[in-house]
């Protein structure tokens, strides 16, 4: 697993999208997200979604990559909605989340780190001399958003890979057995991506 990015090179009209458009149009559909009231809304954000990891050329095995992590979440989500608001407010939360995971591992997917560092720093332009008084970097900020952005799916994995070994041994039942191995692998991760920076010369 590579410490940092999870770009995958590629030529398409979504690889080719600037990065700021990407960003600007998935914070509007998250916010947009909260219009929609019926099932079949959210299962066509699905589509469309997928539709659009088939436009940048990204097969199902990354499909599933970012679906993967989500799915005990999701069906824990849907069994609570369907027993207590019913099934098509669940089938309506579940393919919304769906479709937001989806998009946002889709601008990772075709979008370089440092596209996505140059995005926040310029956003943060008219307010370099502030924050530079106030000791912070909008160099450093737009890496710590894309870092972010990078550790959503890479501790979902991580989880997953723990459910996995907490079910061989028997210990599913055990919160002990998933949390301090899930926290352990989390620092380790962290670690690695904390010696990457160092190698790339951002020290602290």
């Amino acid at each position: 697993m590579q410490a940092l990015g999870l770009y995958q090179p590629g030529d398409s009209v979504l690889h080719r999208l600037p990065a700021g458009v990407k960003l600007l149009v998935l914070l509007v559909l998250g916010a947009g997200s909260f219009l929609l009231d019926r099932a079949w809304q959210g299962g066509a954000a699905v589509a469309a979604a997928l539709v659009l990891y088939a436009v940048a050329g990204l097969g199902p095995r990354l499909v599933w990559s970012q679906v993967k992590p989500l799915v005990l979440l999701l069906l824990v989500l849907g069994t609570f909605h369907a027993l207590v608001n019913g099934v098509d407010r669940a089938l309506l939360v579940t393919s919304s989340i769906l479709a937001l995971v989806l998009l946002a591992g889709l601008v990772t997917l075709t979008t370089r780190t440092s596209a996505v560092v140059d995005v926040v720093v310029r956003v943060a332009g008219p307010v370099r001399r502030p924050l530079r008084t106030v000791g912070l970097d909008p160099e450093r900020i737009g890496l710590l958003v894309a870092l972010s952005i990078r550790a959503v799916p890479v501790v979902a994995g991580l989880a997953v890979e723990v459910r996995d070994a907490q079910r061989a041994r028997g210990l599913e039942s055990d919160p002990r057995a998933f949390a301090v191995p899930l926290i352990i692998r989390s620092i380790r991760h962290a670690d690695a991506v904390g010696e990457a920076l160092v190698a790339r010369g951002l020290e602290d």
